[in-house]
């Protein structure tokens, strides 16, 4: 199958560039472009592409204003170019949360060393998400909420988009969905890994949780080390837990999330009691994912044993496979997110697959599942 490509940006040899590298692939094709975001919202409309690339600074109407229009009148699964700054960071964070479900650098050599791994990247990524073929229109919830000495904010949260056609899963796919009581466990550590689309996840399952959260949280999410700042204090201004960008010796405490940093590596050290983190530059040079979800998990294992939950969410590859296995072999419970409310559908079916998740949950009620499995309250 042919996925439909527009291309919106205001620069004519970007858009030049990103559809030559596109049309290299026979399965993708780019159908017209666009200059600037009201041109893209009527040709969203008009011609009703399977993937935009949109440019976030544009004349005329900016990429995240055209983001929320194409998903209120004519939903489609768009991927954001930004710049790797704090102001880009912050822009890419408000596309993401009015509908895009992905992004990449607009400089390709912060993608890959090379053009050719470059493009690769990209088409990939497009693939992907030329494959979901129908979407919802995230609709905001707005509730407010009053954190001691900071101002109220409003927290918005979004549906996931609706699923494509799904295939037969094999047997070894077939877990729960539901959990009508909690296990009766005793857990000492919550640990989350995601991907393509984990942002938005994230934000929906952390607003959820209360100030007392009894247990500590670690995530791991796929993002350039100028986005996790970013990230870790949007989510703090949104939630009624502690967010913070991990750090180099922070000791962990409950009802604290701590976000890895990008570029480097988050490890847990030292007892159950009294655990720390550790931030590494390097472990070595066959890791894939800086952060990796399968160097934090596998760390965990080693401090927390089986008193974890570990939680795989949204995202391309098949990072946490390993460290979810590793926490499994200690006794540790795995979920997994469904394939109707990923975004992308690869990390959370290799765990799935492999038989080590027990749960596969739709992203509305992982929240909820949380707090019955660690018996809050």
């Amino acid at each position: 199958m042919t996925y439909k490509i527009l291309v919106v940006d205001d620069s004519s040899f970007f858009r030049r560039r990103v559809t030559d590298i596109l049309n290299k692939d026979p399965n993708l094709e780019v159908i017209d472009v666009a200059v600037n975001g009201k041109e893209a919202v009527e040709k969203a409309k008009l011609l009703k592409p399977d993937v935009i690339t949109m440019d976030i600074e544009m004349p005329v109407l900016n990429g995240i204003e055209a983001v929320k229009q194409i998903m209120a009148d004519s939903p489609t699964a768009i991927i954001m170019f930004s710049s790797l700054t704090h102001q880009g960071a912050k822009a890419t964070l408000e596309a993401l949360d009015a509908g895009a479900l992905d992004f990449l650098p607009k400089k390709f050599n912060e993608i890959a060393q090379n053009n050719e791994d470059a493009g690769s990247v990209l088409r990939q990524r497009v693939s992907q998400l030329g494959r979901r073929r129908a979407f919802a229109v995230r609709r905001p919830l707005r509730s407010s909420i009053t954190r001691p000495g900071r101002e109220t904010v409003t927290a918005k949260e979004s549906t996931s988009p609706a699923p494509v056609s799904a295939p037969v899963k094999p047997a070894k796919e077939m877990v729960a969905t539901r959990r009508t009581r909690a296990s009766g466990k005793e857990y000492k550590l919550l640990a989350i890994g995601t991907s393509t689309g984990g942002p938005v996840a994230l934000q929906k399952i952390l607003t959820r949780l209360p100030a007392d959260f009894p247990v500590p949280i670690i995530m791991v999410q796929h993002m350039p080390a100028a986005f996790t700042q970013a990230f870790a204090n949007r989510l703090n201004s949104l939630c009624k837990i502690e967010v913070k960008e991990a750090s180099d010796g922070d000791v962990l405490k409950p009802g604290h999330a701590y976000l890895a940093p990008g570029g480097r590596q988050m490890l847990l050290d030292g007892k159950e009691t009294n655990a720390r983190l550790k931030i590494v530059d390097e472990l070595a040079a066959k890791v894939a994912y800086k952060p990796s979800v399968d160097i934090s998990f596998g760390s965990a294992a080693k401090v927390f044993q089986g008193n974890v939950l570990g939680v795989i969410l949204t995202g391309m590859g098949s990072d946490g496979r390993d460290g979810s296995r590793m926490l499994k072999g200690k006794g540790a419970t795995i979920w997994a997110q469904d394939e109707e409310t990923s975004v992308v559908y690869g990390m959370p079916q290799v765990v799935t697959a492999a038989g080590i998740s027990e749960l596969s949950l739709p992203l509305d009620d992982f929240a909820e599942s949380i707090l019955k499995e660690i018996q809050h309250g």
